[in-house]
């Protein structure tokens, strides 16, 4: 798919630890979208420094903002509020998502405290990208799939640095030894499946063993593959696997029954997966063929 991608400036909103692009995509259909797409936003562990995983990133987020995703990207928004409780915080989604575009603050509903109804937005998952407009600020909700929900951890670049290091750039993808500039470290267990007790609230004393358990590394695009795999994990129970080999190295194709949807817990139910830790997975699979051959 030819991309029509015109980038502008690189702005910093340091109250919320968050950086965008400024940048207008157009589509063959005419439109055109005036947007801001973060590339730190530490809600979902997004932290791009380098030039071709930001160019990768943008690639990424203008197929998922094409027109036609638009109308699906709702509905499953729509299953997602129903029967849901945040009768304060779901006016303002709807407002945000309304026709995708950049909102004024004086636009939102009625509220003592609109920066935390925005908030609660972020902590379900959602991108919101913010800018300064003299006296009041705009914002405008990115339809892509959320993130981590309810939660988040947040690495600096020294600890992304360390875990790095302790993990020698492997790429678990790969199986080999990577670029680091092309990689990132990836929490094995799936932030779709946290809640707001699995979170740390802070990584920075984060132990090397820890460190070594948690994590893997892989490339900006496989993250986004796994990214999408769980969630489609989450919403159909069906457990996906890499490379287009259907193998276990415990449990099988279902989330198993006994173990909850979300939550620490949760995370015996992605044990044994190959997106959940990919080199456990390959050392399983390998010692099966071996004892078959």
């Amino acid at each position: 798919m030819a991309r029509n991608i015109q980038t502008s400036d690189t702005r910093h909103h340091n109250k919320a630890a968050e950086t965008y692009i400024d940048v207008v995509f157009s589509y063959d259909d005419g439109t055109t979208l005036d947007i801001s797409v973060p590339i730190v936003y530490r809600r979902t562990g997004l932290d791009l420094q380098e030039s071709d995983e930001i160019k990768a990133h943008l690639e990424t987020v203008y197929d998922q903002l094409h027109p036609e995703n638009r109308a699906a990207w709702k509905v499953e928004q729509a299953a997602y509020w129903e029967g849901s409780k945040a009768h304060v915080t779901k006016p303002f989604f709807d407002v945000l998502a309304a026709d995708f575009r950049w909102v004024a603050g004086n636009e939102l509903p009625a509220n003592k405290n609109p920066a935390r109804r925005l908030q609660d937005i972020k902590e379900a998952g959602y991108t919101i990208a913010t800018r300064n407009r003299g006296r009041d600020y705009e914002y405008i909700l990115l339809p892509i799939p959320r993130g981590g929900e309810t939660g988040y951890e947040y690495w600096s670049g020294a600890l992304r640095a360390r875990i790095m290091n302790l993990l020698a750039n492997y790429d678990a993808y790969e199986g080999k030894q990577g670029n680091p500039k092309h990689l990132l470290p990836d929490h094995k267990f799936p932030e779709i499946r946290w809640d707001r007790d699995t979170a740390r609230d802070a990584l920075d004393g984060l132990s090397d063993g820890d460190a070594r358990r948690d994590f893997q590394l892989v490339s900006n695009q496989r993250n986004q593959q796994k990214r999408e795999a769980c969630r489609g994990c989450r919403r159909t129970g069906a457990r996906p696997y890499p490379m287009g080999i259907k193998f276990y190295s415990s449990g099988d194709d279902c989330w198993p029954a006994d173990v909850p949807a979300t939550g620490k817990a949760a995370e015996a139910g992605c044990q044994g997966c190959g997106w959940y830790d990919l080199e456990a997975w390959r050392q399983a699979l390998i010692a099966k063929a071996t004892r078959e051959v």
